[in-house]
């Protein structure tokens, strides 16, 4: 343990400036060993600090480090546990508990005595020391202890010496002992011979020193009575240190008490500041100005000033409402009755606000009810604008109020969703009379629309009839009820007869109880165009000017909440109110469900009026429906860019469907009245009426759907109208007794390709070339059958000859048959002289004159086929009679150049 102490003080304490006065081998108590130091020090250096420092032996090397370090004066308790018996285990208590097992009790028992000696020494016994033997616990001398510590060195250093046996040289010592042992030459090789040396020359100094004191008793006697004059001086000093310790005692005492009145009076300032703090808060945000109080009770709600008064008082209540009191203020009474003062002004604030909109709504829709209803008796006029009402002043006045709606909205939801039912009510009364009037204009204009169509096209006779028919259709659409129900069911009943103009032969493919879309030119359905563009046009800044109004009038595009719904759908489809028992088992997702809600009942006729309109003009020309397909779709299109879920875009989405299904019914109804014509067995069958009606269609609606959104759904139903125009072609020229079937395809297909030509239609180019494919095949087809009858008896006669040369019968021999010799051959050339072919062939083209329809306009084609076909024949012929009758010298009657003069000839005079 001396060999670790010496390393130790050498190593860690002397470079510090410390010195080791005791040392123990320890570790922590019930954990694995892991030994380490604990040792108690001084500073070399005055003031002397205590420490208690923990050392560990490296892990990597034979060299110790400084692991922690404790100060004496923060021990407060050493615990030996056992003063007893015999135990290793001990505690000191710093900053918290650290429990240690020495290796040895009687090296715990060293340093347990050490630590007290060193608390006795300089920390005036503040350690407290629990279950040490009081062996351990020895008292310093009297002398010692009187004597502070610091005042005299011979003191620390006599009990450092009882604590050290062990004292390091010095290196002034060491560097002296090293010069007298060089001086003497046998100071290593002879020890006891040098220490006898030393001691010889110890004894001589001794002498020295004794007769040097000897010869200076004098000056010790004067020294001495010098030190007796100094003990005098310092009992002096003593005793006037001890009467100023005992004022500044008294001063201590008075300064403690000046002290505690300061912290009583700076905690008392310190409570006040808080207090005035707490004051000031309720004063700033509790307290409500007389202005703003009389504002909310008295305040005029009809002048600007007085609404931006009240505005600004109701805000100021809402947040002196919504303060976030501190806890403890409810307790307090003055808080208390501002609190119930606020409730009271906000109810009386309420109920005044919510009776003026009451009235404002009131008085506002039935002046506008009064004025509409004046206007309404124009309505039978055809000159009445179709414009619909604008309502942006009431909107701009009641929009003077959004800001108070919002404060009700947050301080009395029942109030503020009685106001919004309010608003709807009466608004969907003004809406709905408004819009009836403005759709009973549309379907007059409409109606009048088609009665010049008629009158263009129709007999007088049965004009006023038709007339007196539609406008009492249009009047029933609108009943003294009100109501639309019947509306659809009585238009459901309008019959139109056929126009007398229509060709006798042909059968419209229209006629479905309509109107025939021939019986109508471009400007009616331009004209109609206008009116149903007019009426959407009118309907859409209505339905969003009215839906950004309720938007921004009752706060319900700021944030999304759970708001108890005002109205839902019946089973009807129409908006009804909800019992007011079930409206707290609802809730909406959203307040944009709200706005479409609100909506839905105050626009509920919009969407049936909308039908109902695109029924009559349906039933007046089912074509309308491609309009009316183009323009709602553009118009939802429009609609679901602004905002995809608001009520307009919904509601000409509803409408869109009705519309479409129309143009799918006009596709259908023209599919099965196509299946359905009949034709004329007494006369020619010519351009078939559904080709006609087809191209007409296929004009108008290119037309129409020029650059439109829905053109996917035109390409699909041109795929399905070619489709039953091609073999409706085929049924009916099958079935034509009158006309040859090749006539009735190679016309109808020639007008269909012309036509499909004409407009590019991109997606029908298939069926394009298919027709040009069917055209060609049947125009052969009818030249080659009509061409065998002028020289039938020639065309007999070469059948034969090749039905020979087939079997077997070489060329050059064909003129030794029988039947086919030379005289047979000059017999039958003979019976067709340039003559008679030129008679056959005028009574062809009178034949095929006779089976062409003038429409088209094919004759010339028809004829100009057949001369080539002729001159391929003659040509055929001629070459046979060199093959099977070489050298016979046997012609023609006639010659190519004379059957175009034949056929030139023939074409000119007819």
């Amino acid at each position: 343990m001396t060999a670790i102490k010496h390393a130790l003080q050498r190593d860690i304490f002397t470079p510090n400036d410390e010195r080791l006065l005791g040392i123990v081998n320890v570790c922590k108590a019930g954990k694995k060993k892991k030994n380490c130091f604990l040792c108690a020090t001084v500073t070399t250096e005055r003031p002397v600090q205590v420490k208690v420092v923990k050392v560990k032996k490296s892990d990597k090397g034979d060299f110790y480090k400084r692991q922690q370090t404790w100060e004496l004066r923060d021990l407060t308790e050493v615990d030996a546990k056992d003063a007893s018996k015999e135990n290793p285990e001990f505690d000191l208590h710093f900053e918290k508990v650290y429990r240690w097992l020495a290796s040895s009790t009687a090296e715990k028992n060293s340093f347990i005595s050490c630590i007290w000696k060193l608390n006795q020494r300089y920390l005036r016994k503040k350690v407290e020391f629990v279950n040490v033997s009081s062996q351990l616990l020895e008292e310093l001398p009297k002398a010692e202890e009187s004597v502070p510590s610091g005042e005299s060195q011979s003191v620390a250093g006599g009990d450092e010496d009882a604590l050290d046996e062990y004292q390091e040289l010095s290196t002034r010592e060491e560097q002296d002992i090293e010069g007298m042992m060089e001086m003497c030459e046998y100071a290593i090789s002879n020890a006891e011979a040098f220490a006898e040396k030393l001691f010889k020359e110890l004894q001589v100094l001794d002498g020295a020193n004794i007769q040097s004191i000897m010869a200076s008793e004098k000056q010790v006697n004067i020294l001495m009575q010098l030190l007796d004059e100094a003990l005098g001086e310092v009992d002096t000093i003593e005793g006037k240190l001890s009467s100023y310790e005992e004022m500044l005692q008294s001063v201590k005492e008075q300064m403690d008490q000046i002290s505690q009145s300061n912290r009583l009076i700076q905690i008392s300032n310190t409570n006040n500041g808080k207090l005035l703090d707490e004051i000031q808060f309720l004063v700033n945000y509790m307290d409500l100005s007389k202005g703003h109080i009389r504002a909310l009770q008295e305040g005029d709600l009809t002048s600007p000033k007085g609404i931006e008064a009240c505005i600004n008082a109701s805000e100021a209540l809402l947040q002196c409402m919504n303060v976030a009191l501190r806890p403890g203020h409810d307790k307090l009474m003055a808080v208390k009755q501002q609190q119930l003062l606020f409730a009271e002004l906000r109810d009386t604030f309420a109920r005044r606000l919510t009776n003026h909109l009451n009235n404002v709504f009131v008085h506002q829709v039935t002046i506008l009810l009064q004025h509409g209803h004046d206007q309404s008796s124009t309505l039978s006029q055809h000159t009445a604008e179709l414009t619909l009402p604008k309502h942006s002043p009431l909107h701009r006045d009641l929009l003077r109020y959004a800001k108070l709606m919002e404060w009700l909205k947050n301080t009395h939801r029942e109030k503020y969703e009685g106001l919004s039912r309010t608003y709807v009510d009466y608004m969907s009364r003004l809406y709905e009379r408004e819009i009836k009037d403005f759709f009973e204009v549309a379907k007059i204009k409409m109606a009048g629309t088609s009665k010049e169509a008629k009158g263009k096209f129709g007999k007088s006779s049965t004009l006023p009839r038709k007339e007196s028919a539609l406008k009492q259709e249009t009047e029933s659409l609108h009943g003294s009820s009100g109501k639309l129900t019947g509306s659809t069911s009585s238009l459901n009943k309008l019959t139109v007869q056929g126009s007398n103009s229509r060709r006798s032969q042909s059968s419209s493919l229209l006629d479905m109880g309509n109107m025939s879309a021939s019986d109508l030119d471009v400007a009616d359905r331009t004209k109609f165009d206008k009116i149903f563009e007019q009426v959407l046009s009118e309907l859409e800044p209505l339905c969003l000017a009215e839906q950004d109004f309720i938007s921004k009038f009752f706060k319900l595009q700021q944030h999304q909440t759970v708001i108890p719904p005002l109205m839902e759908e019946s089973d009807g489809g129409t908006p009804s109110r909800i019992p007011p028992q079930a409206e707290h088992r609802h809730s909406l997702s959203s307040e944009k469900d709200m706005v479409r809600l609100m909506m839905n009942k105050i626009f509920q006729s919009i969407e049936t009026e909308l039908n109902s309109l695109i029924a009559l003009g349906d039933k007046i020309d089912s074509f309308h429906s491609l309009y009316m397909l183009v323009k709602m779709s553009h118009h939802v299109w429009t609609a679901e860019n602004v905002d995809p879920a608001s009520y307009l875009s919904t509601t000409l989405g509803n409408v869109l469907v009705t519309v479409k299904r129309n143009f799918d019914k006009c596709i259908s109804g023209q599919i099965r009245q196509m299946e359905e014509v009949k034709i004329s067995k007494k006369s020619k069958v010519g351009i078939l009426s559904f080709v006609t009606v087809f191209e007409e269609f296929a004009e108008l609606a290119e037309t129409i759907f020029r650059n439109a959104e829905r053109r996917g759904d035109l390409d699909k139903a041109y795929v399905k109208l070619i489709r039953a125009v091609f073999m409706n072609v085929e049924k009916v020229a099958s079935e034509s007794q009158k006309t040859p079937r090749d006539v009735v395809m190679m016309e109808n297909f020639h007008h269909i390709f012309s036509t499909l030509s004409r407009l590019k239609i991109s997606c029908l180019d298939a069926e394009r070339r298919e027709a040009k494919h069917k055209y060609t095949d049947h125009l052969q087809s009818y030249v080659i059958n009509s061409l065998g009858q002028p020289l039938e008896k020639l065309n007999h006669f070469f059948e034969g000859v090749e039905a020979r040369v087939a079997q077997g019968v070489r060329e050059e021999e064909v003129s030794y048959q029988l039947a086919f010799n030379k005289q047979e051959l000059r017999k039958v050339i003979k019976e067709y002289p340039g003559k008679e072919v030129k008679k056959g062939l005028d009574n062809l083209y009178k034949k095929v004159d006779k089976h062409l329809c003038e429409e088209e306009s094919l004759l010339q084609v028809v004829w100009h086929s057949m001369q080539d076909e002729f001159i391929r024949q003659y040509k055929h012929f001629e070459d046979l009679i060199g093959r099977c009758y070489p050298g016979s010298g046997i012609t023609m009657e006639f010659t190519i150049q004379d059957m175009l003069e034949y056929f030139s000839s023939i074409a000119q005079s007819h």
